[in-house]
């Protein structure tokens, strides 16, 4: 009788348990089903009593005014370039830099550390205007430079991968320099295989502060050829009417590419979990 008391209460717990989860995942999936389902239908939908939860059938229609309006396909180019770029090399710089901080020692490397880590205290804005004025000398306004090159050396990113490395056995980069590898091989064979998880990590949130990037972009960038998707988005919104349908096909746009790179980073990152770590 106690047996079957104890595994009812269990299945009790697991149902609300379930029940618990389905509704997270709902109240978490709606807003993304709210926006493909306004992509789909006109702005004079989208505020109707009841709300319309229907697709619809100006998916079309209203990317072509999004087309028309910013030149969608420009703009999500610019976008993509910028990001990946960041990314890429935003990842090389962290590494070394990180790798350096972590496992050489010399004089003044607890200071440099923390001079990045007081960094990430300024705020983002109190920098624009030193930007601004650092590429209006050069000359560098409304190209890419001005856009990926700002931020490249970011202070999360290296404290993040710092605190991986120093979780890496010393002992294998000391075997290494033994057997007569020279830094870059150590570095490159031995020690970042094993920074998988943490390079994915690092990467998937250097993507999406960059893709989401609106302040800096916006000052930087002078003509509508070089806009990126938060910015072309933000000049669709009016004063006295607004097409919301475009606008949600342009979130959604904006949206997959976000979903895709999370997707085949987490895939790496799992992988890198279990295939390539390595304990002291």
């Amino acid at each position: 009788m106690a047996e079957t008391n104890r595994k009812n209460k269990q299945r009790l717990q697991k149902f609300f348990l379930y029940f618990l989860l389905i509704i997270f995942l709902i109240v978490s999936i709606f807003p993304f089903y709210w926006m493909f389902i306004g992509s789909t239908n006109h702005t004079s939908k989208m505020f109707t009593n009841p709300p319309t939860l229907t697709v619809g059938n100006e998916f079309m229609t209203n990317l072509t005014n999004l087309n028309d309006a910013i030149g969608i396909s420009r703009v999500v180019f610019n976008s993509l370039f910028v990001s990946l770029v960041f990314v890429f090399l935003s990842l090389i710089i962290s590494t070394l830099a990180a790798y350096a901080l972590s496992k050489f020692y010399f004089k003044g490397r607890n200071v440099i550390f923390l001079a990045f880590m007081l960094s990430m205290m300024v705020p983002y804005q109190a920098t624009i205007i030193p930007l601004f004025r650092m590429m209006t000398h050069f000359e560098l306004l409304n190209t890419y430079f001005a856009l990926i090159a700002p931020q490249l050396c970011f202070p999360f990113a290296i404290f993040l991968m710092r605190q991986n490395f120093l979780a890496f056995p010393s002992s294998l980069i000391e075997s290494a320099r033994i057997d007569g590898a020279g830094e870059l091989r150590i570095f490159l064979t031995v020690v970042l295989p094993s920074m998988k998880p943490a390079l994915a990590a690092t990467a998937i949130y250097l993507f999406m502060m960059q893709w989401n990037n609106f302040m800096w972009p916006l000052v930087a960038t002078t003509s509508e050829e070089m806009y990126t998707i938060p910015v072309a988005l933000s000049s669709l919104i009016g004063i006295s009417m607004i097409d919301y349908g475009q606008i949600m096909v342009g979130i959604t746009i904006a949206t997959i590419p976000i979903i895709i790179f999370f997707l085949l980073l987490q895939k790496q990152f799992i992988s890198g979990m279990l295939g390539s770590a390595v304990k002291e």
